[in-house]
């Protein structure tokens, strides 16, 4: 069986040769991520277009207007009721 003098150094090597690896590893990640940055354009984003407008009487979403016109009522008389 070996001394645990031994034994330690043998674990410290592993664990500094282990950090090392994966410090040489995070750090070469980074440059090719910044040098992939430089290499490859950003994407422009697509300008946006204006939806047409026709004027029309008919609402758009399809929902009678006495519905909305109910339900905005009942979220008034809710916000007033929770206030107190």
């Amino acid at each position: 069986m070996d001394n645990i003098g031994t034994l330690l150094v043998d674990a410290a090597t592993l664990m500094v040769t282990g950090m090392a690896v994966v410090y040489l590893f995070l750090t070469v990640l980074v440059y090719l991520v910044q040098l992939m940055s430089k290499l490859v354009p950003e994407e422009q984003p697509e300008p946006a277009t204006q939806p047409l407008v026709t004027p029309s009487s008919k609402p758009v979403s399809g929902v009678d207007p006495k519905v909305i016109a109910a339900i905005s009522s009942a979220v008034h008389q809710y916000r007033n009721s929770s206030a107190k």
